[in-house]
């Protein structure tokens, strides 16, 4: 837990002091640097010549297209050296210490994200190699004992914490929304989620079904009640026990086991397999294993209804090696996969291929904007849990930078049914 150090929101234009050392290595103080300084100056300023946003600077004045959402430059120098040194971890460093504001967070990433092939000239997309080194080797998942470690980073946090703001559903994934009911409860587009994931996978009364990433146990719940038995494994001891209560509440215990263990460890067969945005967490090296698992497991006529969050193939290529602001301090290890090397993956390493498939992108983006409206809301109470100024800006940066990525089209999030053909 992270001490609070309560502090000013800069959208009043106040500043927010830098954390205190220890608490945040590396974030103090960006240093010196006068020429990547220089250089990422120059990229940012010409770049917002050619993009739908401007930057307002200090002093008042505006530089750029001021009918777009606006970049506030709190402390410029060192915005600009933490975006020189560290590239889009930087820019994101920035944000959490208070380099950098916007009245519109959305818009800003949102714009960016819209841009993103055009953000750097070619010939300088090289010095990329100078800051990104790669995802650390200690947080690649590869075997239990890393995954466990890279689930319990995030997942472990505080099941208050993620209370505070997911709907009563505790669902912590992209809901799917009917168009036709614009005021629709996010816990009635979440059920309808996991319906469509249950039927991907063919679930019925008197199935044994496996749930691989048990979250707070609703897919387990919702399975069980329509007469499946289900056994679901986790990674997260805090999740798990959180389950357990919720699943006694629902009066549906004795049909539901929760492990926690590893998805590589199951035997046994089952009658279908669900899982639902578990696979992000896998990594690149494993997506094989985690197919061809899932294929010894499932029996003859069975059904895999996997929730996977993907993004273009050519952009998984090219940043596949990449080290980013979201690996360091949100999800490490993880990796999104493409629908393409879903396919590939299945056809080389497995007997199954996908069958059906429905795209609800867009529902994440609805679902992440009433998640951080929410959580925004509740900022006292997640400050009450010990959360200080530094990890409440990390966390807006976050659910916003996702929101974008979805609106943008940069993400989608798939819901697949996969079988034996």
């Amino acid at each position: 837990m992270l001490p609070s150090t309560r502090s000013t929101a800069l959208a009043t234009g106040r500043v927010v002091p830098r954390p205190a050392e220890g608490v945040w290595p590396g974030l103090q103080d960006p240093g010196e640097n006068p020429l990547r300084m220089t250089v990422a100056r120059g990229l940012v300023r010409a770049a917002v010549k050619r993009l739908p946003m401007h930057l307002v600077w200090p002093d008042g004045s505006r530089e750029g297209d001021t009918s777009g959402p606006g970049l506030r430059l709190i402390r410029p120098d060192a915005f600009f050296t933490r975006l020189g040194r560290l590239g889009l971890i930087g820019f994101g460093e920035a944000w959490m210490v208070g380099d950098w504001d916007s009245d519109d967070l959305v818009g800003v990433l949102r714009t960016l994200t819209d841009h993103v092939e055009e953000l750097v000239p070619r010939p300088l997309r090289g010095l990329r190699r100078l800051y990104d080194g790669g995802q650390p080797r200690e947080e690649v998942a590869a075997d239990a004992e890393v995954s466990q470690e890279n689930v319990h980073r995030h997942y472990d946090l505080s099941n208050e914490l993620f209370a505070l703001f997911l709907d009563e559903s505790m669902m912590y994934s992209a809901a799917w929304f009917d168009p036709a009911r614009p005021d629709e409860a996010l816990v009635d587009a979440q059920h309808r989620k996991i319906d469509g994931i249950l039927d991907l996978a063919g679930v019925r009364a008197g199935q044994h079904v496996l749930e691989i990433g048990t979250g707070w146990g609703e897919t387990a719940i919702r399975a069980a009640r329509r007469g499946a038995r289900v056994t679901t494994l986790t990674l997260s001891v805090e999740q798990a026990e959180l389950a357990r209560v919720r699943a006694e509440r629902a009066g549906v215990s004795d049909r539901i086991t929760i492990d926690v263990r590893d998805y590589r460890e199951a035997t046994g067969g089952f009658d279908a397999v669900v899982s639902v945005e578990m696979i992000e967490a896998v990594g690149e090296r494993f997506w094989p294993e985690y197919f061809a698992t899932v294929d010894r497991l499932l029996a003859p006529g069975g059904r895999f209804g996997l929730q996977s969050i993907t993004m273009p193939h050519h952009r998984l290529e090219a940043t596949k090696s990449s080290y980013t602001w979201i690996h360091k301090y949100v999800f490490p290890g993880g990796l999104i996969p493409s629908l393409e090397a879903i396919d590939r993956t299945l056809a080389r390493h497995t007997s199954m291929a996908v069958v059906d498939r429905r795209s609800i992108g867009l529902d994440y983006a609805e679902t992440l904007r009433r998640w951080r409206a929410t959580f925004l809301e509740r900022e006292p109470e997640v400050r009450a849990l010990g959360f200080d100024e530094t990890f409440v800006r990390m966390w807006d940066f976050y659910l916003a930078y996702s929101e974008a990525g979805f609106a943008s089209g940069y993400l989608d999030d798939y819901q697949l049914g996969i079988a034996r053909p």
